[in-house]
């Protein structure tokens, strides 16, 4: 009653048009678009217009390109995701990572360094006037 629940993956109104299995190890570079669930094992690089879901079970040695990543699973690469990233409590990341948000859950793992993207990059900032007009001339 009051032991640690298995988190999973939650399900959104997102329909999956791809799916790895558990049992299937894909070798090489993917590339698409849509929805991705990964159970199983990838060994490559994933260039992905969408969003990637990734089980407990699934493991991905590559560097990945999505739009939104959900990691409950494992990932030994680099990261780039030009929305958001959930990184759950069974998830381990071990590679750098551009995001724009970042949710790391409990007992989640990640090792590397993190850029975090901001659509406000370009804002300038203006600096303070230290001097008043009419101090400054002084």
């Amino acid at each position: 009653m009051f032991g640690k629940r298995k988190e999973e993956i939650p399900a959104k109104s997102v329909d999956i048009d791809s799916l790895i299995g558990e049992n299937m190890t894909v070798v090489g570079t993917i590339k698409g678009n849509g929805n991705i669930r990964v159970d199983g094992t990838i060994e490559g690089d994933i260039a992905y217009d969408g969003d990637i879901s990734l089980g407990e079970q699934g493991k991905i040695s590559g560097d990945i390109s999505c739009n939104n990543l959900t990691v409950a699973g494992s990932i030994d690469g680099n990261i780039e995701v030009k929305d958001s990233l959930i990184l759950l409590s069974s998830g381990v990341i071990m590679g750098d990572m551009e995001v724009k948000s970042l949710v790391i859950h409990e007992d989640a793992r990640f090792e590397g360094n993190c850029k975090m993207l901001n659509s406000s990059d370009n804002i300038k900032i203006p600096e303070p006037n230290l001097f008043d007009e009419d101090e400054g001339a002084q």
